[in-house]
């Protein structure tokens, strides 16, 4: 159930009118009970929107859409899948990003509520379980895609992690690479773990250990990022031939670092990156990566979000839990050569 004035003021032991009052920053209510009671009343997750209650059965034709960074060239490659399957049947999307903040969480899900959206689709990896709860308890349909706590989530959207980096990996490993490294990003959450769990097992499949020292997790799963783990990487005595990244911006960083310090890829290091953003083809050289089916993982999850619509419309219930799994596909490019003898 949605949070109301009264549960607020139960919880703070007033009257639903003082709550009421103090929302509205009412003159005769003390500063310190207006500060006490909007914060509660943020924590509980209120929207004070009266037009939220009737979402059920309100017909909005908009939708939210929540991403981590909008600047982030693989969700915005989503998005326009997203957009591409939503724009033909009228629907109106707002956008919002969390920058990975619980604060800035709770502002986006009080402004979806307020704008009376129908639906939001998560693009946000790390979004909490709480905010999503919250969402539910408005009667949203909620769509996910990629997104780490979602085990439980009845309609999701994913890419298998585990699958991509083990091609990757057994690419290198093809090449006769014995000395890999897995650079992680310590913000990636399930990401991060599934990806690094894939080369360990593909490492293990072809009868090689891995040096602990060559798995590290960047503090951001960015250019900086990549640039300071390859760094921490060639302090070590002996580095390794091959660095396999995160994610393409990572391997943008290291690409970096390896430049700064008098090496050339691949003749030196080879590197790998995972998504096949945009910039992959053009850097020099180009980058050999896990090409994701961006577009298609937004087509899908817009596509799941009218199914759930037209179901509700016709029946008001629910269409059957769906969680799609999609495969990457490996792109060979000038980045990884065999390693020097």
């Amino acid at each position: 159930m949605a949070i109301t004035i009264k549960d607020i003021a139960r919880e703070a032991g007033v009257s639903h009118a003082t709550v009421s009052r103090a929302l509205h920053d009412h003159p005769a209510i003390s500063s310190e009970t207006i500060e006490k009671i909007k914060r509660l009343a943020a924590r509980m997750g209120y929207v004070p929107n009266a037009s939220a209650r009737g979402l059920k059965t309100r017909r909005s034709r908009a939708l939210g859409v929540i991403v981590s960074n909008i600047d982030d060239p693989f969700w915005s490659e989503v998005l326009q899948g997203v957009d591409e399957v939503l724009h033909p049947t009228g629907y109106s999307l707002f956008i919002a990003a969390t920058h990975r903040d619980e604060q800035r969480e709770k502002e986006v899900v009080q402004t979806m509520v307020q704008r009376g959206v129908e639906g939001v689709i998560l693009c946000a990896p790390q979004f909490s379980q709480e905010q999503n709860r919250i969402l539910q308890s408005y009667g949203l349909a909620t769509t996910i895609v990629n997104n780490e706590g979602a085990s439980d989530a009845s309609y999701l959207v994913f890419n298998d992690d585990v699958h991509g980096i083990r091609l990757l990996t057994r690419h290198l490993i093809a090449l006769g690479h014995a000395r890999i490294a897995y650079l992680g990003n310590q913000r990636g959450g399930r990401t991060t773990i599934e990806r690094e769990t894939g080369f360990r097992e593909e490492m293990r499949a072809a009868g090689l250990a891995v040096d602990e020292r060559c798995v590290y997790l960047a503090p951001e799963g960015t250019p900086p990022g990549g640039l300071k783990g390859a760094q921490h990487l060639l302090t070590l005595d002996d580095p390794p031939t091959a660095i396999l990244c995160y994610n393409d911006n990572m391997a943008i960083g290291v690409y970096a670092a390896l430049h700064q310090s008098g090496r050339s890829v691949p003749h030196d290091i080879s590197v790998a990156g995972y998504d096949d953003i945009a910039i992959a083809p053009y850097l020099i050289p180009p980058l050999t990566t896990l090409r994701q089916s961006k577009r298609e993982l937004g087509a899908e999850a817009a596509n799941l979000m009218l199914r759930i619509l037209a179901a509700r419309g016709e029946s008001g219930g629910l269409p059957a839990p769906q969680k799609l799994r999609l495969q990457g596909e490996l792109v060979v490019r000038g980045s990884t050569a065999p390693p020097r003898c």
